[in-house]
């Protein structure tokens, strides 16, 4: 048994190594005959999993989250901003088709662009059919006026092309602590206006999202009462549920809004993507207990497996990530008290490797010089998980692991957008809901970076 808890870099690269014997065929790019089976495995139309939310209404226990929708080229460029307008009407097609009903964005996401691609998409299907959610993103101070939040709130409706918004919520509350959430929504009469609009209708929903300051959260639940949330967003999954990066763990969130009987929205069950490419060590444990199941599915499960939780959120850029995801949830298969005990001991492995904990939110972005911060951390984590980041030129590993960073570095972000152009200005850090120092990643980073491209073992 390998001592998690005073792992060395080069202890964990050896278990790397001798973890991906067993599991070699279940890595990236390389699957195994049963995984490719089940890649070409029916997906189950009518079998989703669904909870009732306190109006008594069917919610699709998975929930289609539109941060990440497909994008396309942009002619004489490489630029992939544009939304591919034609795979999102198929995927969302596809999503109602196998019983996902439940469809979130927000003004913010998408460079602004997601709620008019989802309402061109969901506009061509009968409204009783679907549930959109959506958020009042008023985050820049130039927001924060009663008049300028009103008219981001109906500017959604128009967006989305409907007459009422199944649900809405306060967008990243604890961002910035109480005085952020006083100026954006308290002091200026802003959520009156919210409950106002609940009471005749125009919102059937209201809830919030929970991003930090546990203050905010504690003081929007202490006064549910003359509020009566009717939902809350909060991240969740089996690292956060004892772990998380910010001022309370999923477990405090969770237990708080179980006992009022508010019905809980997940977000980031697979933190960013990170629990669905766990290390070999940790893909082997999951193997050895169903060698079929995927570590995303894993994730998912752990994440739908609580009462209370109405939907699970989860932004499915690629169609085989929207058939995996309802296969899991067609049923879903709730753990047992044994597997729920696995997943709690794989985070606490995962929180003894150097992973970065980004979730690729882009809250960070854009970075005033033009660094790629989500891309350039998903790239080490990618390095860190797949046993290819060492700096010990005498490491068997060193050759092997020194080319895939920096090729796989140079792939996957340009090079005026590396981690060498960070000046240390920390305006991104403000931003970020995991509270990550970025500043000083990006130089470890880019110290790594000079390190290995120095020395090349012979």
């Amino acid at each position: 048994m390998v001592d998690n808890k005073n792992i060395s870099r080069r202890g964990f690269l050896k278990t790397v190594v001798a973890s991906g014997a067993v599991v070699a065929a279940s890595s990236v790019g390389c699957k195994s005959p049963k995984e490719e089976a089940l890649a070409q495995k029916e997906v189950p139309t009518g079998e989703m999993t669904y909870r009732l939310n306190n109006k008594g209404e069917k919610i699709s226990i998975l929930g289609y989250g539109c941060m990440r929708l497909p994008t396309k080229k942009v002619e004489g460029t490489q630029d992939e901003t544009v939304i591919d307008q034609d795979m999102v009407n198929r995927h969302v097609d596809y999503a109602l088709e196998h019983g996902v009903n439940y469809f979130d964005t927000s003004p913010a996401y998408c460079k602004g662009k997601s709620e008019a691609a989802m309402g061109i998409a969901l506009s061509r299907h009968d409204r009783s059919k679907y549930y959109i959610a959506t958020k009042l993103s008023n985050f820049a101070k130039s927001t924060w006026s009663y008049k300028e939040s009103v008219k981001m709130y109906h500017k959604s409706f128009e967006e989305l092309q409907v007459e009422y918004i199944d649900y809405m919520l306060l967008h990243g509350i604890g961002m910035g602590g109480m005085e952020n959430l006083k100026a954006r929504y308290l002091d200026n009469g802003v959520l009156d206006f919210l409950l106002k609009e609940r009471e005749v209708g125009k919102i059937r929903n209201l809830g919030f999202s929970y991003h930090g300051d546990v203050e905010c959260f504690d003081y929007l639940l202490a006064h549910h009462d003359k509020y009566k949330w009717d939902f809350v967003q909060i991240q969740m999954n089996y690292i956060d549920w004892k772990h998380a990066a910010r001022d309370a763990n999923a477990e405090y969130l969770y237990a708080e809004l179980e006992k009022r009987g508010i019905p809980v929205v997940i977000m980031e069950p697979l933190r960013g993507g990170a629990l669905a490419n766990v290390n070999y060590s940790i893909l082997a444990m999951l193997k050895r207990e169903n060698p079929e199941a995927s570590a995303a599915s894993w994730a998912f499960r752990y994440a739908g497996t609580p009462k209370g939780i109405l939907t699970v959120l989860s932004g499915m850029t690629y169609m085989e990530h929207l058939q995996e995801n309802i296969r899991t949830y067609s049923p879903l298969v709730e753990l047992t008290e044994k597997e729920n005990e696995m997943m709690l001991r794989a985070g606490e492995m995962i929180l003894n490797y150097p992973l970065i904990g980004c979730t690729g939110c882009q809250y960070c972005m854009p970075c005033p010089y033009g660094i790629d911060i989500p891309a350039i951390f998903t790239h080490y984590n990618k390095c860190i998980n797949e046993g290819n980041f060492t700096d010990n030129i005498n490491d068997d590993n060193y050759a092997k692991a020194r080319k895939a960073f920096l090729v796989g570095y140079d792939r996957s972000v340009p090079k005026l957008r590396q981690a060498d152009h960070c000046i240390g200005c920390q305006k991104c850090e403000k931003h970020c809901p995991q509270s990550i120092p970025i500043a000083k990643n990006m130089r470890m980073i880019d110290k790594y970076v000079e390190s290995i491209k120095r020395n090349e073992k012979a």
